[in-house]
């Protein structure tokens, strides 16, 4: 709770840490953050669909469509 941002990125190495992303999202909701802040989500194993089921604002293949994606995000 303490600075600010306006985007936090998460990323996933293997399939068995990608429900990690989804507890993140869960904890800042319980939180009442989730609203703050965008939620980018990337890494080799994660995919459009993923990043939809977990209502992440953002699913970005590579650092490119991420520079992208965040500057969209933010109305830049």
């Amino acid at each position: 709770e303490e600075g600010s941002f306006d985007i936090l990125g998460l990323s996933a190495l293997l399939t068995i840490t990608m429900h990690a992303m989804d507890d993140v999202l869960k904890a800042l909701k319980a939180a009442g953050l989730r609203d703050k802040v965008k939620i980018m989500v990337g890494g080799a194993p994660v995919t459009q669909s993923f990043a939809d089921q977990i209502s992440a604002d953002a699913y970005a293949k590579d650092a490119v469509e991420a520079a992208r994606k965040a500057k969209s995000l933010i109305g830049r």
